[in-house]
């Protein structure tokens, strides 16, 4: 058992202060926010802190100095006042028909209203939430506080359903509309949500808006930076690696590997996802906690309206910041909702060319982000994946790609024929991207287990293997020769980076074969050329 206690089951500030759970100083960066912006909308990633930030902003509003005892912020705030607080958790109005949402959402109103009144005469939700500010800063002397917590929840599932988008997109407005029309009413406007919607009034009437999203000097505003866990954390690490019984340094590239990776902007601090990291460090253990907590169904059904093969060709893309922050509804491809929900994160920044490269941040969010596309794609459930990556991740370990490559060639086997049309079959390219999307989804997966990379369309290797002892280089070609795969390794150099490494390295070209669907040839060579091991397998036609 940890001798640390961690908020792994609650998001209120006040119970974290009150019971002595652990907490990461942002306070700070809070009163920084507070003291420089009325409004401010942070998007981030589900399950990333956001609910604790909009709680500790509604502490420090509130003028809860107890709960502020040796933080950052006692030695900045002098005054300490406490104003009117209307917090709003719009995530309960999610998956409701537009009627029951605008029952919830008064509601809520209602629940304020029985602290500062209410007029009788005002019918709507954005009338009697108007009323309220007014009334809140007429009773206390200070001006109203609003928080609006994922803002976005409402109308995330609607994206694909137009009529029902635009009705829930009607009846909010009205409500968000409140916000620009009050503005000498409100000391603070504090919004989250996981992306924009641009035909709500908060983006497209709201100009007053600070939209820190992508600001360098907000980017560890949530989640944990590699500074706090090098310094905060360091003790959690420690007890960590002593539970694996690995060293502190192996402990912190295990969570690294598994958890971090998120860059917010240009110059974003090396953030880690914090639901799955204080769950890693409370259980002494690493798994993937953030897809046990529910996979976004609102991504699933967003995923749906385009080619769900792209979901993963993002990975390693080069855009501008435009094209990733488009609003949600207004995208043409998935990556926008992509980057949102945290499936990608901004790599690295050209400055000349004003150019991001996006990424999958780490193992956690690859294998969930595949586990939830390979029973779509493939048709075949999680179990089956499961039982590959331990067969292949098996032979890798004891150095034997043969057995890897065979285990590879029966999962293939028994994927179902019509998952690809007899007319995308006869299309070279489509073909081609079948199986390039099925070899990534299965070696991004025994990347879970085995340090593996796979190609992007940056151009490297198709695959790349490493174990402590052995490196496998593995080029793919489709109705191809493995004499031109191979020739491809050696011209391309793909093997010379790992030729230093003092480990094994062995380059494999391998054959797919269309009219067979399957691995019908690979051939493996030691770093000198030398033939280690070769399979040739001759399969019956298969007819539609």
């Amino acid at each position: 058992m940890s001798r640390f206690r961690y908020p792994v089951d609650t998001d209120q500030f006040q119970n974290i202060r009150e019971q002595g759970l652990l907490y990461v100083d942002k306070t700070d960066m809070m009163y920084d926010l507070a003291s420089k912006y009325r409004y401010v909308f942070l998007a981030r990633p589900r399950r990333f802190g956001k609910s604790l930030l909009c709680n500790t902003f509604k502490a420090y509003f509130k003028g809860q100095k107890e709960l502020f005892e040796g933080l950052k912020v006692m030695g900045l705030e002098k005054e300490w006042k406490t104003y009117p607080v209307l917090h709003f958790i719009l995530s309960g109005l999610k998956d409701c028909s537009i009627e029951d949402a605008k029952g919830k959402l008064e509601t809520f109103i209602g629940d304020y209203e029985s602290v500062y009144g209410r007029n009788e005469a005002d019918r709507t939700p954005g009338a009697r939430f108007r009323r309220l500010i007014h009334n809140a800063g007429a009773q206390t002397g200070e001006k109203a506080v609003v928080i609006l917590d994922e803002y976005d929840s409402p109308i995330m599932r609607l994206m694909g359903q137009p009529e029902k988008l635009d009705e829930m997109r009607s009846m909010l407005r009205e409500f968000y509309q409140v916000l620009k029309d009050e503005g000498e009413y409100l000391r603070f406007v504090f919004i989250t949500g996981v992306t924009k919607f641009s035909q709500l009034s908060i983006f497209s009437e709201l100009n007053n808006l600070n939209q820190i999203s992508l600001d360098n000097e907000y980017s560890g505003l949530c989640g944990i930076t590699q500074e706090e866990l090098d310094v905060t954390l360091r003790p959690c690490v420690e007890e960590y690696a002593e539970n694996l019984g690995i060293t502190t340094d192996e402990a912190y590239a295990l969570l690294k590997k598994n958890y971090d990776g998120y860059h917010f902007s240009p110059k974003s601090k090396d953030v880690y996802a914090p639901f799955s990291l204080l769950r890693a460090l409370d259980k002494g253990t690493t798994d993937h906690y953030w897809f046990e907590s529910g996979t976004s169904s609102s991504l699933l059904e967003h995923l749906k309206r385009f080619p769900i093969t792209r979901a993963l060709d993002y990975d390693g893309v080069e855009v501008s910041e435009n094209e990733f922050s488009i609003p949600c509804e207004d995208a043409e491809t998935p990556m926008p909702l992509l980057y949102h929900s945290g499936y990608l994160t901004i790599a690295s920044y050209d400055r000349l060319l004003q150019r991001y490269e996006l990424k999958i941040p780490n193992n956690e969010v690859r294998k969930g982000l595949i586990d939830c596309l390979m029973p779509i794609v493939l048709k075949r459930p999680v179990a089956d994946n499961n039982s590959v990556v331990a067969a292949i991740a098996k032979a890798v370990f004891d150095g034997n790609l043969s057995d890897a490559l065979t285990a590879l060639r029966s999962y293939i086997a028994n994927i179902p024929y019509d998952i690809i049309t007899k007319e995308e079959w006869e299309d070279k390219e489509k073909r081609e991207s079948f199986y390039k999307l099925l070899i990534y989804m299965v070696f991004s997966l025994l990347n879970s287990t085995v340090d593996t990379e796979v190609k992007s369309i940056l151009g490297r290797a198709d695959v790349v293997i490493k174990t402590d002892t052995d490196i496998f280089v593995l080029e793919l070609k489709v109705d191809d020769t493995v004499e031109n795969a191979l020739a491809q390794i050696d011209g391309k150099g793909y093997a010379i980076p790992y030729e230093a490494e003092g480990r094994t390295v062995t380059k494999c070209g391998v054959k797919i074969s269309s009219e067979q669907r399957n691995i019908t040839h690979w051939r493996s060579v030691d770093i000198e050329g030398n033939v280690i091991d070769e399979q040739n397998f001759t399969l019956g036609t298969v007819c539609f």
